[in-house]
């Protein structure tokens, strides 16, 4: 009885087999559906390319802070492999995806200064947040968060795309960067929040711009100026423009702006310099993933015909050995069942060999992604006659110039006290 169970699930899988091999030819091999001729040039457009960019008629532009993006990383490093994850090319994307939105708006010049920066802390209009969901060479994915300077959500959403294998072998594309719509998509995104925004909207957030940057150095004096009502910033008062402190904290923020301004070469040198191996990252990790892929579909049908040859071989073994008489025939039945179980058993060992295959290709993605960090070299900056050397990687600087210009700050206020 469990012989011919096993022989009539080995002939009803190979009946499903047969059926689905029949569709996929009588689908594939038909030509009554084909309609001759050239395509409209609308059938080529990409989705980037039929996006239209909403109109804004503000006059008011918006300064825009992207911090760097979060890489999306386990809080447990075994888990890394786990997941796919090399942390080190994850660190590097979380610069190379916040300075790729940053030319994304760029481009619409829908914006002023937008600038990439090690974290939130600094001052702007409209913060853009980042987290990586997804990037393996074909489908990457972000979250992005954009916030006001007043604390409204504009925008919390995930942005996706997948890479077909068609941009590889366009050579108009050879050079390009594959994840390229998936910012566009984000900053159009952005722009459809920012066109619903009237005048007054955004000439109010470039007053708590002023005003929260001045509170970062002297919160009893500027909040004074400011409300919250739940948990959102209003501006109730603007202090004059000859205020001595506003001037003071207005000289501040705009050495704080150059500062930011110059470190937009050293992201745009990162990415410069990541730019070719990075390029040729995403299309060998594109296609070691097709043929693991492959390699795992391969290993897939050969388990299943191994187990079919062994299964038949089974049945025709007993079949041959259950008369009691020998014969021919019987003889034949016996090879051939010899013959079909070593069959069986080389596709089954064959099918680990592409599994073997497989792992080894997702090795190979993991260590294409080693050794990339973001530092700077030491610099020494001055600010009304005081100088500072700092040290480290952009974060590390940046904090280090920021604690300079309280010093400075402070100093100002209280000029006969020995810092």
């Amino acid at each position: 009885m469990k012989i011919e169970n096993t022989v009539s699930k080995v002939v009803a899988t190979i009946l499903i087999y047969s059926h689905f091999l029949a569709g996929c030819v009588a689908n594939g091999a038909g030509t009554g559906n084909v309609k001759p001729g050239p395509k409209t040039s609308s059938s080529y457009e990409t989705k980037a390319e039929q996006t239209t960019i909403p109109v804004v008629t503000t006059q008011t532009k918006l300064d825009v802070i992207i911090p760097v993006f979060d890489p999306g990383l386990s809080d447990k490093a075994e888990n890394y492999e786990e997941e796919g994850v090399w942390p080190e090319l994850r660190r590097a994307e979380a610069n190379r995806f916040a300075y790729k939105l940053k030319q994304a708006l760029d481009k619409t010049r829908m914006f002023g200064a937008v600038r990439v920066t090690p974290d939130s802390q600094t001052t702007g209009d409209l913060y853009l947040l980042g987290k990586i969901e997804e990037s393996d060479g074909e489908n990457v994915a972000f979250k992005l968060t954009a916030t006001d300077i007043s604390g409204r959500q504009w925008l919390n959403q995930s942005f996706s795309h997948t890479v077909k294998e068609g941009f590889y072998k366009d050579l108009r594309k050879k050079g390009q960067d594959p994840y390229e719509p998936v910012f566009d998509e984000a900053a159009h995104e952005v722009i459809e929040k920012l066109s619903k925004k009237d005048e007054k909207q955004l000439a109010e957030l470039k007053q708590i711009s002023k005003l929260r940057f001045g509170a970062s150095f002297n919160e009893a004096a500027f909040n004074e100026y400011m409300q919250q009502e739940r948990g959102y910033f209003k501006v109730t008062s603007m202090p004059s423009d000859n205020d001595p402190m506003l001037e003071r904290v207005n000289a501040i923020h705009i050495r704080e702006q150059l500062f930011i301004d110059n470190l937009q070469q050293n992201y745009s040198s990162f990415n410069n310099k990541m730019e070719d191996s990075y390029l040729k990252w995403q299309e060998a990790s594109f296609t070691e993933k097709q043929l693991r892929e492959e390699a795992q579909t391969k290993g897939v049908l050969k388990a299943i015909g191994g187990a079919l040859l062994i299964g038949l071989s089974i049945a025709a073994a007993v079949s041959g050995s259950g008369s009691g008489t020998y014969n021919a025939g019987d003889a034949a039945k016996s090879t051939a069942a010899v013959a079909g179980g070593l069959a069986g058993v080389w596709m089954l060992s064959s099918s680990f060999q592409s599994f073997e295959e497989a792992k080894f290709h997702k090795e190979s993605i993991d260590e294409l992604g080693q050794s990339v960090n973001m530092e700077m070299a030491p610099q020494v900056v001055s600010f009304e006659e005081e100088t500072v050397e700092l040290t480290g990687n952009v974060k590390e600087q940046y904090d280090q110039w920021r604690a300079f210009l309280h010093r400075m700050y402070e100093q100002e206020a209280t000029p006969t006290t020995q810092l």
